[in-house]
């Protein structure tokens, strides 16, 4: 599968068309997808006739021909969206979420529905791991980096609440990016935390992010794809639950930075100020109390179509007192007004994507613990891969960037991807 920047390469030069590109990913989904089941929704036929739409319009996007996985939490006008529950199975939405559409005015195709945990929380899917089917790809983000991981497409949209960009890219084995909250519109995403949800991508590398996140943003792709000239200062953080991490995701994160010293880096170790542990500890109340009423619809009128596990966690949200969450916000707030100068010393920082290798099984898509702090923090945050497990399965590193510090981070995330091969 090629990646995003060498088919805009070959789309430009006439080498290659959309149509042309959308069957070689028709392709690899027919040749894998009865094993992974990445995909809620998928018409071959529609899929085809958008991909010729593209190539026939006068004016070329700045993605044309790219095609693009949808995750099912986005509201598409072609295509149902069912949001991983069977009380939207069917459910046809009458426009595009803000981000699918300026995907498609970009000349991207989308090429079909991921499939997304219940609600985009824990409940699993169908999806596998595609490096081993036995095990779970992550989540709620599944289908979209199983498919990527899997070259049934080049890039896929996925959306982070807790950890669900970050933890599976890193159990697959792929790129994962969340900017900082708020810099891709949510506007037609099925929204779980209104403090914590972020829309974030899946790729095979950090190149491919730039151009598809400046169709998102409308800035210039350029103030996105920058390269470091010299080897940055990195600040390793492994004050949050590293007691969670296994063994040998430990040992790969210390290998890694070895490695990155190697290549020149400056490492210093991160003390976590009293404010950033105070946050961490607080985080789930702020997003189960936000979850609970943004699913009030479905919990006072169709508790029946409900998985137990999400009914669990709408409860356990509703029990919340109001007091509680506005003490919890008021730490996450605290936390936040002291994440940008804990950066002045470092480029960016960098700990663990997730405890270890994916869990074998499906019944759990993995524990978020090294992502939920970062995500309401609303710092922009990537995971590169650095190798495999005792399992054979992926491992990774994330890294973490300053309050709108996509450029520098996404510079850092290309130095670091070479120096870790």
């Amino acid at each position: 599968m090629r990646g995003v920047r060498d088919i805009l390469k070959r789309v430009a030069a006439g080498e290659t068309t959309a149509e042309a590109e959308t069957r070689a990913c028709l392709e690899r989904i027919a040749a894998r997808e009865a094993e992974i089941g990445a995909w809620a929704f998928l018409d071959p036929e529609r899929a085809l006739a958008e991909a010729r739409l593209r190539d026939r319009a006068r004016d070329k996007g700045p993605l044309q021909g790219v095609a693009v996985g949808i995750k099912d939490i986005f509201d598409t006008a072609d295509m149902p969206t069912s949001y991983g529950s069977p009380i939207y199975a069917g459910h046809r939405p009458a426009a595009d979420a803000a981000c699918v559409a300026l995907l498609r005015a970009a000349g991207a195709v989308a090429l079909g529905k991921t499939v997304t945990t219940e609600f985009a929380m824990r409940h699993p899917g169908k999806t596998r791991n595609p490096h081993n089917p036995a095990y779970t790809p992550g989540g709620s983000s599944s289908g979209s980096a199983a498919a990527v991981a899997a070259g049934m497409v080049p890039a896929a949209l996925g959306t982070q609440t807790l950890g669900s960009v970050i933890r599976p890219a890193a159990f697959c084995g792929i790129v994962g990016f969340k900017p900082s909250y708020g810099a891709i519109n949510r506007a037609g995403l099925k929204c779980a935390s209104e403090s914590a949800d972020t829309i974030g991508l899946f790729v095979r590398a950090v190149a491919d992010i730039p151009p598809v996140l400046a169709a998102f943003t409308g800035a210039p792709m350029a103030s996105y794809d920058k390269v470091l000239d010299q080897p940055p200062r990195i600040g390793l953080v492994r004050g949050i639950a590293w007691d969670k991490a296994s063994p040998a995701a430990q040992a790969a994160f210390e290998d890694a930075a070895r490695r990155l010293a190697k290549a020149g880096a400056i490492l210093r170790d991160v003390a976590l100020d009293p404010a950033f542990i105070a946050a961490h500890e607080r985080s789930r109340l702020v997003t189960g109390y936000e979850l609970a009423r943004a699913y009030a619809y479905e919990w006072f009128n169709r508790r029946e179509g409900l998985s137990a596990a999400f009914a669990r966690n709408v409860a356990d949200g509703m029990a919340i007192a109001f007091a509680d969450y506005i003490a919890a916000r008021e730490a996450v707030e605290a936390a936040r007004r002291l994440v940008a100068g804990a950066f002045a010393d470092c480029a960016f920082w960098l700990t663990l994507p997730a405890p270890g290798e994916a869990p074998k099984g499906l019944e759990s898509t993995g524990d978020p613990v090294f992502n939920w702090l970062w995500t309401l923090l609303g710092v922009p945050c990537l995971t590169v891969p650095c190798g495999t497990g005792p399992g054979g399965l992926p491992l990774g590193v994330q890294l973490i960037g300053p309050p709108r510090g996509a450029a520098r981070l996404l510079a850092g995330g290309r130095w670091v991807e070479a120096a870790l091969g």
